[in-house]
């Protein structure tokens, strides 16, 4: 359906680049950190962390940092076919298209990781890049053909992301985030799984784990004090999920921190 022609990571509070030759692939810019500024055919759009930008082959852009704020973001070259443009409601806008999408993180998560691999020219890369980017645009393509209720259905699942980020380490249940949103538990998990494409308990444990990583490297406390202040009583189970999410073992991580 498509093939990726290119695939980087931009970061720092001077980039610029321009694009004036009709290239016959599309960009996608997927903006992990701070801001940055395109144009797109004259039109001026800001994008910030949690935004995806889709630019169609041909078109004349440039982008740009914004002055003294540092910025990174993923941008895949795209090859498209007929069949991929048909299929995918994405792909069928004129010119560009842009929005904050609600399975940001999910993509994110699996984007570092198809990252590394592509940087270390692993083997079968280059078709899990395309997956991931196939899943991408899927999800996004359901979240444009819903249209006007994908805005409210999206405030709802921002608002329950906040939620998660303020209590992660407790017990979340449906129940709380259907009370969050004014809506039942069972609606409340089921707009939060179509929207995210994960369910609250992948979320829940996904953010517990970024939080590890970030403790494993940054601070003095033990594997069985970060499992305990996350929530985990049982250190064995935090072991697993972590090794699940991030692929190796907490003892491993650690020793790859030097």
């Amino acid at each position: 359906m498509l093939s990726i022609k290119g695939l980087r990571l931009d970061h720092g509070m001077s980039w610029f680049e321009e694009h004036d030759d009709p290239s016959p692939n599309a960009w996608l810019v997927i903006v992990t950190y701070g801001k940055c500024i395109y144009w797109i055919n004259g039109e001026k759009t800001i994008l910030e962390r949690g935004d995806f930008l889709l630019i169609q082959p041909g078109v004349h852009f440039y982008g740009k940092s914004v002055p003294t704020v540092f910025h990174e973001k993923f941008v895949i070259q795209l090859a498209l076919n007929e069949e991929a443009i048909q299929t995918l409601s994405v792909l069928q806008k004129p010119i560009f298209v842009c929005s904050r999408v609600g399975c940001f993180e999910l993509i994110l998560e699996r984007l570092r990781v198809v990252w590394k691999e592509w940087q270390e020219s692993i083997s079968y890369c280059s078709i899990r890049a395309i997956s991931l980017v196939l899943d991408a645009l899927s999800l996004w393509s359901r979240e444009i053909d819903r249209g006007d209720e994908a805005t409210i259905t999206l405030q709802h699942t921002e608002k329950m992301k906040a939620y998660i980020q303020e209590f992660y380490r407790g017990k979340i249940t449906k129940e709380q985030l259907g009370a969050c949103i004014g809506r039942t538990p069972n609606h409340a998990a089921a707009l939060f799984r179509r929207v995210t494409g994960q369910t609250i308990s992948d979320y829940v444990h996904a953010t517990r784990m970024r939080t590890a990583t970030y403790l494993l490297k940054d601070s003095l406390l033990t594997i069985t004090e970060i499992s305990e202040y996350l929530g985990y009583s049982d250190v064995s189970y935090f072991q697993r999920v972590f090794k699940r999410s991030i692929g190796l073992s907490p003892t491993h991580y650690l020793k790859l921190q030097g």
